[in-house]
């Protein structure tokens, strides 16, 4: 089953790529306080997409050597 991520646009300089931010809150094992970690991920899309929309993306076969991701939907 594919994963499906939901983050925000960062950059879209690339050809068919756009590069998505994708925040996750986990909770440190010792002192049990929320961490908010931020990973970056890019993924293959048509058009064009402004910096700042949310998007959802879904885990594909490699389109390239770092893309793995395409753009699912546009939330905004």
């Amino acid at each position: 089953m594919p994963q499906v991520k939901f983050g925000t646009v960062k950059s879209n300089k690339m050809k068919n790529t756009v590069v998505v931010s994708v925040n996750t809150k986990i909770k440190h094992p010792f002192y049990k306080k929320l961490i908010n970690k931020t990973a970056k991920y890019k993924a293959h899309y048509e058009g064009e997409l402004p910096v700042g929309k949310k998007v959802k993306i879904i885990e594909t076969k490699p389109m390239s050597k770092d893309v793995h991701f395409k753009v699912e939907e546009v939330l905004d």
